[in-house]
């Protein structure tokens, strides 16, 4: 039989992105088991070594070292997230290695690495992309709303959104009145809210984690301040434990997604991936639902598989060439690469949570829960404005 061929990456298994990197983790053991069964990958089965980097940027490139010098995989991919992306770059430059990263925001933008590929769909200008649906949608409100507060959890993974704010918030014609960080040890948020509430904002523009997403809007509900829209950059609405712990609390808010189940973006291969992620989701302590790291996790996978299988190789230069030219036909739709390894094409949705009764996980499967706001060629409801109106 054939010695394995294996690939190395790391992945945040502890630390406040847990949640989520096991989501990815579920998704690349399916991805494995069904590469396997068809095969392998040049005739050799495939093993994944996962390391976890504790959601500490400083363990990355030594984990990353120790997988190509002394493990000797055969490939790496890239890990969940700009915190576990970023600090693997140069490494991954200097040795010129092919690098598929899961759902980092411009990890490339400063290096601009030909060897770099993103799965996320924020298209070749991704600050912006991430945050513009929410500027766009509330420009079109009336009476109109002129004034932003940004909020954001002092971490590497919010600088980029916030820029990308910045600019969204001057390109439509929004004044920033308030911007505060918070540290990711924060755990009373009313005080971020109450300086939020004094600066009179139209606008609250969040970007956080997981658990202090849950802590803003909960403290935003306990408090009387009311903006006209809540949300643009979270990361925890799209998790199904922060689902079901805020449940009704999630009403009115604005917040971005890569992959609703709306008619027009399922397939055949994403109900069929779903159905077995979600049958296991549970016992394997993963988001229930994979919409949103899941999904993406397995394409991540399918497109290392699909350069090596094209250029019956491991090299990588003829992974890098292949890979800068080529479509790849992923769970996450039909996907090409462009400056910077971004996705030649954005595909950021803002959805708003509507009607969301008790805490239950299943009423989120329905496309009417989250109400696709942006872009306009893929609305699906109307937006229920001002955010008070919504709860």
């Amino acid at each position: 039989m054939s010695h394995p061929l294996r690939i190395g990456y790391t992945l945040s298994l502890t630390g406040p992105l847990a949640g989520n990197a096991r989501s990815a983790r579920l998704a690349h053991k399916i991805w494995q088991e069904n590469i396997n069964r068809s095969g392998g990958l040049l005739g050799r089965p495939v093993d994944l070594i996962c390391i976890d980097d504790q959601a500490d940027a400083s363990l990355v490139e030594k984990i990353y070292e120790r997988l190509l010098d002394e493990d000797h995989i055969d490939l790496i991919a890239g890990g969940y997230g700009t915190n576990s992306l970023r600090p693997a770059m140069e490494l991954v430059k200097q040795r010129r290695l092919f690098f598929v990263g899961l759902l980092g925001l411009g990890v490339n933008q400063e290096l601009g690495y030909d060897g770099y590929f993103s799965m996320v769909p924020t298209g070749p200008d991704p600050n912006s992309a991430l945050t513009e649906g929410f500027f766009s949608v509330g420009a079109q409100q009336s009476p109109r709303p002129t004034t932003v507060a940004l909020i954001s959890a002092d971490a590497e993974f919010s600088r980029n959104p916030i820029l990308g704010a910045k600019e969204n918030a001057k390109r439509y014609g929004f004044t920033v009145v308030h911007e505060q960080t918070y540290p990711l040890t924060t755990t009373n948020f009313q005080p971020v809210i109450e300086q939020a509430a004094s600066s009179g904002c139209d606008l609250l523009f969040l970007c956080s984690y997981l658990a202090d997403s849950v802590g803003l809007i909960r403290a935003l509900r306990e408090s009387t301040f009311q903006p006209k829209m809540v949300g643009a950059s979270m990361i925890g609405p799209q998790n199904s434990d922060v689902r079901m712990e805020l449940g009704p609390l999630l009403n009115g808010v604005i917040n971005y997604e890569y992959w609703v189940p709306v008619q027009a973006l399922r397939t055949t291969a994403t109900d069929s991936f779903l159905e077995t992620y979600q049958s296991r989701a549970a016992s394997e302590g993963a988001d229930l639902m994979g919409h949103y790291i899941a999904l993406f996790a397995y394409a991540q996978m399918e497109v290392i598989a699909q350069a090596v299988q094209a250029t019956n190789s491991l090299q990588n230069d003829l992974l890098i060439d292949y890979s800068r030219n080529a479509q790849f036909d992923t769970v996450a739709g039909k996907v090409s690469f462009g400056p910077n390894g971004e996705w030649q094409k954005p595909r950021v949705l803002q959805v708003q949570f509507q009607d969301i009764e008790g805490n239950g996980v299943e009423q989120f499967l329905q496309e009417t829960r989250q109400v696709i706001l942006a872009p306009e060629d893929m609305q699906s409801g109307s937006i229920r404005y001002p955010y008070s109106m919504a709860f």
